[in-house]
């Protein structure tokens, strides 16, 4: 088994493309190797009529010993034609694909080059990242799978090596895991930043977006501790535990905490079902502002000064009637008491 092994190996590294090589007539030359799968290899080449950089991805062709290799191919072509009708409408946080071809008997998809760092790089120089500028890549690339999920498809590889950063803050999801859940299982991915992030039900061929949601859970809990989680088949099968990622890095809210492992619930029917379901398990809470309050000034109450007693002289019409009810008076009391009034003036 051994040598079997062995043979397979150098028989994949023959077959890899040489550096300077031309395809389709001189219309692409083939750089370095950038990522090299289970399923796939990656290459960064140059378009010579755009003079631009590209990413060329191809199967292995030492997988078509495979009985399933024909499904292998199968999956390939249809999802890059699917990932190709993607780039019709761009999505900003999406790699974009220009060009589906076959080389002799390989196919190969062309993609968009992003230069820059993948987000493993950063964390591997870095450390750690702070919460919020790790909500903020991790907030785009789940924009961006939310919208494959609308489309019909499923990443499965939203590793911390497939997300590279433009800079500015941006996100760019890429390498799509075309056929990925149909790589044999003695096969693994050689890229060193996925190890941990692949939910157990992704080695059944399971295509749900909750593949999606504990990938890029997983990815959030690298970028805020620095340190890969335990891998799902581990936890399955050997009852290992999940360190919470506040146990690795206090700092992180408990809401972050929550989130993460919420994501990365070992059994798919305990996850979020839907993308935009766990991102808003990441919102920080709302904080209402109450309305200001109107201030309310103290009325003084105005009583109406007390009347001054009037100076004035009494009018002679008033005098008059005064006298008349004197002498009235007067001859009242007299006619009481037998009295003569007296005819005079008062």
């Amino acid at each position: 088994m051994q040598w079997q092994n062995l043979y397979a190996r150098l028989e994949y590294l023959l077959m890899v493309w040489k550096e300077g090589q031309e395809l389709q007539a001189g219309k692409y030359i083939i750089g370095k190797v950038l990522g090299q799968g289970g399923f796939g290899i990656t290459y960064q080449a140059l378009h010579t009529t755009l003079n631009q950089q590209v990413v060329i991805k191809t199967p292995n062709e030492y997988l078509q010993h495979d009985p399933d290799y024909d499904k292998y191919v199968k999956r390939f072509i249809k999802e890059a034609r699917l990932i190709a009708k993607l780039s019709q409408d761009p999505h900003p946080h999406i790699v974009r694909v220009s060009d589906l071809f076959n080389e002799g008997e390989t196919h190969c998809l062309v993609m968009e080059f992003i230069p820059g760092k993948s987000l493993f790089e950063l964390v591997k120089q870095r450390g750690a990242l702070p919460e919020a500028e790790a909500i903020n890549y991790i907030r785009q690339i789940g924009d961006a799978l939310a919208f494959v999920h609308q489309q019909g498809l499923v990443h499965r590889d939203a590793h911390p090596g497939n997300i590279m950063l433009r800079g500015k803050g941006k996100a760019v999801l890429i390498d799509f895991g075309i056929s990925g859940e149909l790589v044999p299982t003695t096969v693994s991915s050689m890229h060193p930043g996925n190890k941990g992030f692949a939910p157990i039900e992704q080695m059944q061929g399971y295509r749900q977006p909750t593949v999606d949601i504990y990938c890029l859970a997983a990815t959030l809990y690298y970028t805020v501790t620095a340190e890969r989680p335990t891998t799902s088949f581990d936890r399955k099968v050997f009852d290992a535990m999940l360190s919470p990622p506040k146990q690795l890095n206090p700092t992180i809210s408990d809401r972050l905490n929550q989130g993460i492992l919420q994501g990365m619930a070992l059994e798919a029917e305990d996850r979020p079902q839907s993308m935009q379901e766990w991102l808003k398990l990441l919102e920080a809470p709302t904080i209402v502002i109450p309305p200001p309050v109107e201030k309310i000034h103290r009325q003084k109450a105005i009583r109406p000064s007390p009347k001054k007693p009037s100076t004035s002289r009494p009018r002679k019409s008033d005098a008059r009637l005064d006298i008349v009810c004197d002498r009235t008076l007067r001859n009242l009391i007299c006619d009481r008491f037998g009295l003569i009034a007296l005819s005079c003036d008062v």
